[in-house]
């Protein structure tokens, strides 16, 4: 070929190698099953409520959904700080290996619950588990996919939250008729997932650029036992990772903001996002058609969009940009929340405003695997994204709480709903304060090397 001919850009998806493919692939099952454990949480709650709950406790039952759905997200919280530490010690990929099977032993136990009391608690170890193991994939996936990419590549990791979903809603509309110990079969069906741990020790490799993290910090930490004093990115590596997420100067204002934009997202999500399946079956209701049909059939619309949202999402922030994308989503979400909870009032038009919603409330949350890992280094990169991705979840957690109450003290879904979605416009605020990530590498380490041989130098 002359030097005058024009080169052909290789398909994006043609640049990537089986292993690439691979590790997204046992990312995504694991995420996946996730999805199945909290979607299917919000098709059940009510129904599972309605058998461990006393007959005049009925009215109330949007207030323990909040107590149950509280739990969850609280559990998810701790579970993911923990996570995200772990991973930073001992790998990405061990870490969710041991991840999948906790929450999958949890959501068996789930089914044997007895009472309200029981159940919550039960749902928040599952919650514990389900926290530790996005922060692994979300950071092997940025750590082994291309630059030119890793938007792609968290948006097809982030879907398969709303794929569990899908998968979630056909499982229900199958058994959700069965009989009133339905709910317990669904959280049997859970256990499953605890297979696939078998493959992903087996198929997928461990992260490079952990390894080579690791080594350092191994390295770091013997210079620093023979007396050897390290300053900067070196001394760094001797300090507990969530110590040094809020010592570096360099990672604070990342930090903050990040932190803001995902609690804006979380707060609302957990206190608007949980209760359509629940609100369009009591629309259903109302309207003389069967309830548990039309909320399964609503999540069903509302995580099929969900997928297609999540996916849009990591394709144009590698064509725009991270920030101009985030931004978008959350102005959408912020809108869309009073169409859904006031203005839509006919069954049709509201399923279909169901399905709008769930492509933005749903498709927003991949900015976080797409743009997190982006603002990092390598040696807290697990930290820091657990801390950013699940801390919000102590506050959150007041979410559903709120909403229950609100739901109850107004009268209705739609202004509690209206409320709490105005979250939405605190993470379109913060999001211009964030540097614009797309197409550069992710931050590393400073090379060692030669540091660690001058100063072993200097002890001989």
């Amino acid at each position: 070929m002359s030097n005058n001919e024009a080169v052909l850009p290789v398909a994006w998806y043609r640049s990537l190698n089986a292993t690439q493919w691979k590790t997204l692939i046992a990312a995504n099952l694991g995420w996946m099953f996730d999805g199945f454990e909290f979607f299917g949480l919000f098709l059940t709650v009510g129904f599972a409520l309605h058998q461990l709950l006393d007959a005049t406790q009925y009215t109330a039952i949007p207030r323990y959904a909040g107590y149950v759905v509280a739990a969850t997200a609280f559990g998810w919280a701790i579970g993911g700080m923990i996570g995200g530490i772990i991973a930073d010690y001992i790998g990405r990929k061990r870490t969710m290996i041991l991840a999948i099977f906790a929450y999958s032993l949890t959501t068996g136990l789930s089914a044997l619950a007895w009472n309200w009391e029981s159940f919550a608690i039960l749902r928040f170890f599952v919650g514990v588990g389900i926290g530790s193991e996005w922060v692994t994939g979300a950071s092997i996936v940025s750590e082994l996919w291309p630059d030119h990419s890793r938007g792609k590549g968290g948006g097809l990791l982030q879907c398969c939250a709303a794929l569990g979903g899908i998968i979630a809603s056909g499982v229900w509309l199958v058994i959700g008729s069965t009989g009133p110990n339905a709910w317990r079969w669904m959280y049997l069906v859970g256990v499953l997932p605890a297979l696939t741990t078998l493959w992903i020790r087996r198929g997928i490799p461990e992260s490079p650029r952990w390894e080579r993290a690791n080594e350092r910090r191994v390295e770091a930490r013997d210079l620093h036992r023979r007396g050897v004093e390290l300053v900067g990115e070196h001394a760094a590596l001797t300090r507990f990772t969530l110590v040094d997420l809020f010592a570096d100067r360099a990672v604070r204002r990342p930090l903050i903001c990040s932190f803001l934009m995902m609690l804006s997202v979380t707060f609302a999500f957990w206190g608007v996002g949980t209760f359509v399946p629940t609100y369009v079956g009591s629309i259903a209701a109302k309207a003389g058609l069967p309830a548990a049909e039309w909320s399964a059939l609503a999540g069903l619309v509302f995580t099929v969009c969900g997928v297609v949202g999540s996916v849009s999402l990591g394709f144009l922030a590698d064509a725009f940009g991270r920030k101009a994308v985030a931004m978008l989503f959350y102005l959408m979400c912020l809108i869309l929340t009073p169409v859904v909870y006031l203005w839509a009032r006919d069954i049709h038009v509201l399923l279909f405003s169901v399905g709008v919603f769930g492509f933005f409330i749903l498709g927003i949350w991949s900015w976080a695997p797409i743009w997190l890992p982006e603002l990092f280094p390598t040696r807290m990169r697990g930290t820091a994204i657990a801390f950013i991705f699940n801390a919000p979840r102590f506050i959150a957690a007041a979410g559903p709480l709120i909403a229950g109450t609100l739901i109850v003290a107004l009268g209705g879904y739609g202004p509690a709903a209206t409320l709490i979605g105005l979250f939405y416009l605190l993470g379109f605020l913060v999001a211009p304060f964030l540097p614009e990530t797309r197409g550069k590498p992710l931050p590393e380490l400073v090379e060692l090397q030669r540091v660690y041989t001058a100063t072993r130098r200097s002890v001989a």
